[in-house]
């Protein structure tokens, strides 16, 4: 199991060493990603993906329920009031319309959710926008948190340390 740390960086050296300290202690690339203003260098470096910067997976996940919900709802609706003239069985309509509802659910609040920032970055947000602060984004195994920590504080004070909520 991994934890979320991140790191606050005043420049792009600091965050390039960071990131060469990080891989000398054995953390992989894949669990180390950064986000940054678009105006700065940081090439070379895993860019934070929309998952990470954004509310997408927590609204895919509430889209599917309340999708699935109000499609179930309306399957229910159908099958006890049929349209006139028409027989439907219910098991496949309320099927059919529960998974109709939990897929247009998760469609419609992706779309919303990909445009929100996610909710641990928020405080992150204006440092980064105005400040021109960089932020690195790791997944550390749980029982190595602490030491990543540590190891961090001592390499680099300048750096401001943050655990996911």
């Amino acid at each position: 199991m991994r934890r979320r740390m991140y790191c606050l960086l005043p420049d792009v050296a600091h965050t390039m060493q960071l990131i060469i300290d990080l891989r000398e202690a054995g953390l992989s690339d894949r669990h180390i990603h950064v986000l940054a203003r678009d105006d700065l260098p940081i090439d070379g470096i895993h860019k934070a993906s929309l998952l990470q910067k954004t509310e997408l997976a927590h609204g895919i996940r509430m889209g599917i329920g309340m999708g699935g919900v109000a499609g179930m709802l309306g399957g229910l609706l159908a099958v006890t009031i049929p349209p006139a003239g028409i027989a439907l069985a219910g098991s496949s309509i309320l099927l059919a319309s529960t998974l109709a509802g939990a897929g247009f659910g998760a469609l419609v609040s992706a779309l919303v959710a990909s445009g929100i920032p996610h909710h641990e970055l928020r405080s992150f947000q204006a440092r980064i926008l105005l400040a021109g602060d960089i932020l690195v984004i790791l997944d550390v195994p749980a029982n190595n948190v602490q030491m990543t920590g540590r190891m961090i504080e001592r390499l680099h004070p300048e750096a401001i340390i943050g655990l996911a909520e």
